[in-house]
C-alpha cells in the first residue's frame, strides 16, 4: 500500500480579500502559512513518509509545501521537489483580480456561479475546469505522478483548488457531474491510500496533532 496526498495551498492574500486569483503569483496570508505548518504537523503525526512531492509554479503552493514538508520533518525533499506549470490555477481571465461579490452584483449570481462552477464553460479569457483537466492536468499526471503512484510510491501534491480538483476527476474519484460538491479545503492534506494504482481509501487530515 501507497499514499497519495492532495495538499490546496495556505490561505492567500487574494483568498483573504475575495478575488479570483487564477495565474496571479499572490503568497500567502498570515493564516495561510499557519494552515501550512499544521498540515505538516498532521502529515508528521499520520506518519506519511514522502517520496517524492509535486507542486505548481506559482507561490502559493510553493510555499505551502515548503512550510508543510519542513514542519513534517521532511525539509530534505525540497531539494527534489518539482515545480510545473501545468499544476497551476485555473486562469480566471477577465475576472483576475476581481472581488467576487462585486463581480455578482455586476453580472449577476446565477453568470458568476456558472462561471466559478460549471465544467466546460469559460469565464471571459479564461479556462473551464475541463480545459484544466484535459490540457494540463491529466496529460501531466499520466506522463510524470501516476507511474510513480502505481509503482508504490508516497506523493504530495501541493496544488491549487481547481487543479487539484482535476486530479480527483483524473484519478477517477469524481466525474465531472460530482466535482462540485467535492470542495478541497485550504491547508488540509487530503489523503488516498492506494494499492496497485487503485483506490483503497479516502480521507482528510482534519484534526491537529495533540500538543
Amino acid at each position: 500500500m501507497n499514499t497519495l496526498v492532495l495538499l490546496r495551498h495556505g490561505q492567500s492574500q487574494w483568498n483573504l480579500e475575495n478575488r479570483f486569483t487564477g495565474f496571479h503569483d499572490i503568497d500567502l496570508s498570515d493564516l495561510g502559512r499557519e494552515e501550512a505548518r499544521q498540515a505538516g504537523l498532521r502529515l508528521k503525526a499520520a506518519g506519511i513518509q514522502f517520496d517524492q512531492v509535486f507542486t505548481s509554479t506559482l507561490q502559493r503552493a510553493g510555499h505551502t509545501a515548503e512550510i508543510a514538508l519542513t514542519n513534517a520533518g521532511q525539509a530534505d525533499l525540497l531539494n527534489t521537489m518539482i515545480r510545473h506549470d501545468d499544476l497551476r490555477e485555473r486562469d480566471y481571465g477577465d475576472l483576475t483580480g476581481l472581488n467576487k461579490d462585486e463581480t455578482r452584483a455586476k453580472f449577476g449570481d446565477e453568470q458568476v456561479h456558472i462561471w466559478r462552477r460549471s465544467y466546460d464553460v469559460n469565464p471571459p479569457g479564461g479556462e473551464s475546469l475541463k480545459d484544466v483537466v484535459e490540457n494540463r492536468v491529466r496529460p501531466y499526471y499520466n506522463a510524470n505522478i501516476k507511474p510513480l503512484v502505481d509503482g508504490g510510491k508516497n506523493v504530495l501534491i501541493a496544488a491549487h483548488g481547481n487543479s487539484l480538483r482535476g486530479i480527483l476527476i483524473v484519478l477517477g474519484a469524481e466525474t465531472p457531474e460530482t466535482i462540485n460538491a467535492a470542495e478541497m479545503e485550504t491547508g488540509v492534506p487530503l489523503v488516498f491510500e492506494m494499492e496497485n494504482g487503485k483506490i483503497l481509501k479516502r480521507y482528510a487530515l482534519k484534526e491537529a496533532p495533540a500538543a
